[in-house]
C-alpha cells in the first residue's frame, strides 16, 4: 500500500514525525509532502496567484512553499509517479473538532484527497496546557494509540468523498477510555477576535485569536469524546448542503 502523509504543521512538526510511525507500522511505502511553513487554518486553500516550489529533503520526502492542499495537489501532479491508495494529514497540534474543524488545514488536505477519489484520514491531538506544567508531553495519546487507530479505522468502507477526522483526547495515553464514532459538535461561542498590541516601533498590529466557550457537551459528539476522554472518529464530506434545509424549501411557494 502506499501512503502519501502531509500536515499543516509544518515538514518539521512533532506530529508529522508520530504520523511517519503510524504509516510506517502499516506500510514500505510511504511519502511525505507537507508545507514548508506553518499553514495553520488554512482549510482547502489553493495557491493560484503565486508560483508553488518544492524541494526534496530526502527520498519520498518533500517540502511544499503552499498550504496543506497544495501539498496534495504537487503530490498527485508533480512528484509522485503513481497516486497513493491512502492519505493521511496531521498529526495536528490541537483539535480540530466541532466549530473548528472548516478551519483545519489538516482537515482541508483530507477532504482534498477525497476530492480526487483518494481515501484519507485526518488526525489530531488535542492538548491542554496547565500554566505551571508547560512542559508536559501532549502527544503521548496519539504516540501510543496512534498504531492501533489506524489499524482499526483502514479496513472501515467510509465510500468516496468521505473522510475520517480522528482527535486523541488531551489525557495521558494509559487514560484513553477507546474509540468512539461521534458527530460533529457544536460550541456554545465561538468568538474570533483580534489582539492588539504594539511593536517595538510603536506601531500597532494584531493577533488573530479564538474565544472559545465548550458548552454543552453531548455524548455522542466530538466534543463529548473529548470529555469522556475517548478517541473520536467523525465521518465528514466537502458537501455542505443543509438537506433538511433543503427540503422544507422546496415546500415554499417561493420555489413553486
Amino acid at each position: 500500500m502506499r501512503i502519501l502523509l502531509t500536515n499543516d504543521d509544518g515538514i518539521d512538526a512533532e506530529g508529522l514525525q508520530i504520523l511517519e510511525h503510524m504509516a510506517r507500522a502499516v506500510s514500505d511505502d510511504v511519502w511525505i509532502v507537507a508545507p514548508a511553513t506553518e499553514q495553520s487554518g488554512q482549510s482547502q486553500a489553493l495557491t493560484l496567484a503565486d508560483p508553488l516550489r518544492y524541494a526534496k529533503l530526502s527520498d519520498q520526502r518533500f517540502a511544499v512553499s503552499g498550504t496543506p492542499a497544495d501539498c496534495v495537489t504537487m503530490a498527485l501532479n508533480a512528484i509522485m509517479d503513481t497516486p497513493p491508495d491512502l492519505v493521511l494529514s496531521g498529526v495536528n497540534i490541537g483539535f480540530n473538532i466541532a466549530d473548528d474543524i472548516p478551519y483545519s488545514g489538516t482537515v482541508g488536505a483530507a477532504l482534498h484527497a477525497a476530492g480526487y477519489g483518494i481515501r484519507a484520514i485526518a488526525f489530531s491531538q488535542a492538548y491542554q496546557y496547565l500554566s505551571q506544567d508547560r512542559e508536559r508531553d501532549i502527544w503521548t495519546a496519539a504516540r501510543v494509540h496512534g498504531v492501533d487507530t489506524l489499524k482499526r479505522l483502514m479496513p472501515l468502507d467510509i465510500g468516496a468523498g468521505t473522510i475520517l477526522n480522528v482527535n486523541f483526547p488531551p489525557v495521558p495515553a494509559e487514560e484513553v477510555d477507546g474509540m468512539m464514532l461521534a458527530g460533529q459538535g457544536v460550541r456554545a461561542s465561538h468568538e474570533l477576535y483580534t489582539e492588539d498590541r504594539i511593536d517595538v516601533r510603536n506601531n500597532p498590529y494584531h493577533w488573530l485569536r479564538f474565544r472559545r466557550e465548550a458548552g454543552d457537551a453531548p455524548a455522542d459528539t466530538d466534543l463529548g469524546a473529548m470529555a469522556q476522554r475517548r478517541i473520536s472518529v467523525t465521518p465528514l464530506r466537502a458537501n455542505l448542503t443543509d438537506q433538511a434545509a433543503l427540503d422544507a424549501l422546496r415546500k415554499d411557494a417561493a420555489f413553486s
